[in-house]
């Protein structure tokens, strides 16, 4: 449903049981709309309500996408501040091996990260024009 630009300031307050609001939920989880009150909204003014065209598969690997890329996005900064540590520390000679090292692993990595942001971008352009 696209924005209006008018602002919404009315606030109605509605009660279900249970069995109801599973209902409801159930036929929004069954439909495009991305907030439950553009929903409720689309059946009570009776607009158009479009069932699912996505493939549910596909909302699953997006969303495990998006938690691998984050967790990845994680470790890449926690990489990033191990070295400003090892940087501070290249006064002995060790130290500045196993930098050289650790910075290869770390671009290797990134290298991955940016794979990863890449299919994903992928993936949710296509999950989007469903």
């Amino acid at each position: 449903m696209k924005r209006e630009k008018s602002n919404r300031t009315r606030i109605v307050g509605l009660r279900f049981t249970p069995e109801e609001y599973a209902k409801i939920e159930s036929r929004f989880r069954a439909s495009t709309s991305r907030r439950l009150s553009d929903h409720i909204r689309k059946h009570l003014f009776n607009k158009p309500i479009i069932a699912t065209y996505r493939n549910q598969s596909l909302d699953d690997l997006m969303e495990e996408t998006m938690m691998l890329t984050n967790e990845l996005n994680a470790i890449g900064k926690n990489i990033n501040q191990i070295a400003k540590k090892f940087n501070t520390l290249k006064l002995i000679p060790e130290f500045k091996e196993q930098l050289i090292r650790f910075e290869l692993e770390k671009r290797i990595l990134f290298n991955k990260i940016d794979e990863v942001k890449n299919h994903t971008q992928k993936i949710a352009e296509r999950w989007l024009q469903l």
